[in-house]
């Protein structure tokens, strides 16, 4: 199989690269982290006038027609600045529901903001007790009229403290679990019955609680028929963390080498010892099998949804969260306490691949789900 990058896409990660690389320094990372936002207005503008919020769209609608391994360069380049603007919940994410369920006038409503970086949307279909299972949904959703009134709570809603719309899952029919009675909703976070709880999450990003008591929602999609479109855009949504993962374990691993060369006791740099040696090549391991998964899982993406694509996607998922643990834990080892020091840049990253390693599902979850397509096949 030819994994050479065309030229199209060659310029799109060298567009990347550089705009990360030349605007996104630690610093000005610590610095938008604090800020009320949680991360940087500007650098997101510039993402919007590059071109790069509109990769994933079809070209009918605004974008470049981009695949899921146009998703993946980008993504990458953003692992590697450990970005913590919402990208993936917001283009990928948020913007595929849109484009497979939306109307044609939702669609040119919402998708040439997201696209241009001029709306930023969230996504809310965790809650509390659901645990990573997209079909139990306690939010219920009644329609008065014309309109939809939506009551419950979701759970650490990432970006959607600044977020312009919400997609919110909510039951409409059936029981807790069950996949059908599912339909999602448009929400302003602005309007009436409507709280938002906001907080600080581990790797430094922004997320939400959100409230809602009567509040107001637009249907997206079909009544009860949206649990098929979630879970496949969740696919998509999985593949792109697969490569933000591993561009942040490409840079762990380039501090960790750096720093082992440098580092000096009884007189020569600890790299010259050999157990740290075997070490390092083990980190290096784990990124080369995290690489070869992230190829895979971007692949088969944009694949039309079947039972492969889903092992594909969860066996990737899966790998990605023990690769970059490891990962994380062998760099903060070879550190020795200047890892845990909130001023040095590793310790971010091990946030980040840790906070990637729950992020839509942990290795429970996947090695779980895993064995039961197995089983089903």
């Amino acid at each position: 199989m030819d994994f050479k990058l065309t030229e199209e896409q060659q310029m799109l990660q060298e567009t990347a690269a550089r705009l990360v690389r030349d605007t996104y320094t630690f610093d000005k990372r610590e610095k938008a982290s604090a800020s009320d936002t949680g991360f940087s207005p500007e650098f997101w503008q510039q993402m919007g006038e590059l071109g790069l919020t509109a990769i994933p769209f079809p070209e009918e609608l605004g974008g470049f027609g981009g695949t899921g391994v146009e998703n993946m360069l980008i993504m990458k380049e953003l692992g590697r600045g450990i970005c913590l603007e919402p990208y993936m919940e917001s283009v990928i994410f948020a913007g595929g529901l849109i484009t497979q369920l939306g109307s044609d006038t939702q669609k040119d409503e919402l998708l040439a903001g997201i696209a241009s970086g001029e709306l930023q949307a969230a996504v809310a279909l965790d809650e509390p007790n659901s645990h990573y299972q997209l079909s139990e949904v306690q939010t219920t959703a009644k329609q008065q009229g014309d309109s939809w009134s939506l009551t419950g709570r979701k759970a650490v809603v990432i970006g959607g403290h600044t977020a312009g719309k919400i997609l919110v899952s909510a039951r409409t029919a059936g029981d807790l679990r069950d996949q059908q009675g599912i339909s999602l909703f448009i929400v302003d976070p602005a309007s009436t019955g409507v709280t938002r709880r906001n907080y600080a999450t581990v790797d430094g990003r922004k997320a939400c609680e959100l409230f809602l008591d009567n509040a107001q929602g637009e249907l997206l999609g079909q009544a009860g028929e949206a649990f098929d479109a979630i879970s496949y855009q969740a696919g998509r949504a999985m593949a792109a963390l697969c490569a933000e993962a591993v561009g942040a374990m490409e840079v762990a691993c380039d501090i960790t080498l750096d720093y082992l060369k440098t580092r000096k006791q009884f007189g020569v740099p600890i790299g010259k010892f050999q157990a740290l040696q075997h070490r390092m090549v083990d980190m290096r391991t784990e990124l080369e099998q995290a690489t070869s998964m992230a190829i895979l899982a971007a692949c088969v993406a944009d694949e039309a949804d079947n039972a492969e694509r889903t092992r594909t996607l969860t066996a990737a998922k899966f790998m990605i969260n023990r690769c970059g643990r490891k990962v994380a834990e062998e760099a903060i080892q070879l550190h020795g306490g200047i890892a845990m020091t909130w001023e040095y840049s590793l310790a971010h990253y091990a946030k980040r691949l840790v906070m990637i390693s729950h992020q839509l599902g942990d290795d429970d979850h996947h090695l779980e789900a895993y064995a039961n397509q197995m089983s089903v096949a």
